[in-house]
């Protein structure tokens, strides 16, 4: 067994792959992802191709010499630096905060104002933007029609010893519940807001909301929602208010940081369990 992106690939599998490539050399690589995934299998869970993974995987394997993938058929442009906007833009009269908040709403990014949330994130954000891999769900958090904060959820960590120990996962375990496990991976509230316990505030009203917008989006109902936080930058207080748990800290490596060395900042990681079963969902 050779395992890419979180899957196993037998040898027989392999051989497949590699007579798929030398059958039908008028296949692109998007096309060979998406007959790889037809042929193993590899579905997500509402159904469709697991095809990025797939691509991903593929192009793990050229890298390994493992297989030979045709050539791209475009080389890759270089990534355009995103030119921040007036829709952005601090306000010019920054109002102070009222002593009671009006009805706080978490708008779902439609694909029409998926540019706007990347230009905020891109120039608030202290990671900037980059592309939230896999099934993602991105909001918008409004105070009268006033954009206040952003919140961005994404797949889950492929690996976390002190999660999964937490879990009580197997490696197999694992596998099979990844996807019901979900990763808060942005929250910016914008630096001009100034609101004594909104980021609690927010937290709660998401843990609530993003369960049931992913079901509808990605026909899953998660059980359990992750973060990390930057140890050396925040102390995570606005989760741990928001009743979210503590189980341990990352090494450092990375996604593909050698072992024992500490290629990027440690994080606290914390959990939120969205169902009182959660452990046992997760470990049956």
């Amino acid at each position: 067994m050779t395992r890419y992106c979180g899957r196993d690939f037998s040898a027989a599998e392999m051989t497949l792959i590699r007579h798929l490539i030398a059958d039908h050399p008028e296949y692109h690589r998007a096309a060979l992802s998406q007959h790889v995934c037809r042929m193993l299998h590899w579905y997500k869970a509402d159904g469709g191709l697991k095809e990025m993974s797939c691509r991903v995987a593929m192009l793990r394997m050229h890298a390994d010499d493992v297989i030979e993938l045709p050539s791209a058929r475009r080389a890759k442009s270089p990534l355009r630096s995103m030119v921040f906007t007036a829709a952005t833009a601090p306000p010019l009269q920054i109002r102070p905060p009222a002593p009671h908040l009006g009805p706080l709403v978490l708008r779902k990014v439609e694909r029409s104002q998926s540019r706007l949330w990347n230009e905020y994130i891109a120039r608030y954000h202290y990671l900037g933007y980059t592309p939230l891999p896999g099934a993602q769900l991105r909001y918008f958090v409004m105070l009268d029609q006033q954009v206040v904060a952003l919140l961005g959820f994404g797949a889950a960590a492929w690996q976390a010893a002190p999660r999964d120990s937490y879990i009580g996962w197997t490696h197999a375990l694992r596998q099979r519940h990844l996807p019901l496990v979900v990763n808060n991976a942005r929250f910016l509230i914008l630096p001009w807001i100034q609101v004594k316990n909104l980021a609690s505030r927010i937290l709660a009203m998401a843990v609530k909301q993003v369960p049931q917008d992913w079901q509808k989006q990605y026909a899953i109902t998660p059980v359990l929602m992750e973060t990390f936080v930057e140890t050396d930058r925040f102390a995570g207080t606005c989760y741990l208010a928001a009743n979210w748990v503590h189980v341990g800290k990352t090494k450092g490596r990375g996604k593909l940081g050698p072992s024992g060395t500490q290629s990027v900042p440690i994080k606290d990681i914390l959990l939120y369990p969205l169902n009182r079963d959660f452990q046992k969902i997760l470990t049956t």
